[in-house]
């Protein structure tokens, strides 16, 4: 697969992944736990709003949210996708999984989204670092997005 293939941020983001060693590959993986960003207070005490992504070995949940396209941007491009996460600071691969998806996807529309090759989170190179059900907690978790977006954003209307 091609990064070409994916939105720019998230492109960069495996791009960085591929450029470094493989144990360097974790400690990264690790550095973008710590970035994730915390729920908006809106979410924080109501978690009904959020969906557990159960395919995680750690809880990980989510909320998906559109709101109106910025202005001028390309018509016919639609709503904007936001992704908000919570996982425990005690699961940072979790974690940084999530946040990954989050600088990667957050802010795009559903088209863009869509357009992510399912196996993206292979290109990461971190197969051999993490578990298979860890990696299959990160697939489950960019699944979940995309299965949520085609259910919830009409493209082109």
């Amino acid at each position: 697969m091609s990064t070409k293939t994916m939105p720019s941020a998230l492109a960069e983001i495996v791009d960085d992944f591929q450029a470094v060693s493989e144990r360097e590959r974790l400690q990264l993986l690790l550095e973008f736990s710590q970035s994730l960003p915390e729920l908006p207070e809106r979410l924080q005490n109501h978690p009904e709003m959020l969906e557990q992504v159960v395919e995680c070995q750690s809880p990980l949940f989510i909320a998906i949210e559109t709101e109106p396209a910025p202005a001028g941007a390309a018509v016919g491009s639609g709503p904007v996708v936001r992704l908000f996460f919570s996982a425990p600071a005690e699961a940072p691969t979790t974690r940084g999984f999530a946040s990954v998806l989050h600088e990667g996807l957050d802010g795009l529309t559903a088209a863009e989204i869509l357009a992510v090759p399912d196996d993206m989170p292979e290109e990461l190179g971190l197969t051999r670092a993490v578990t298979p059900l860890r990696m299959r907690g990160m697939a489950a978790m960019l699944a979940r997005i995309k299965r949520k977006v085609s259910g919830e954003c009409h493209l082109g209307s």
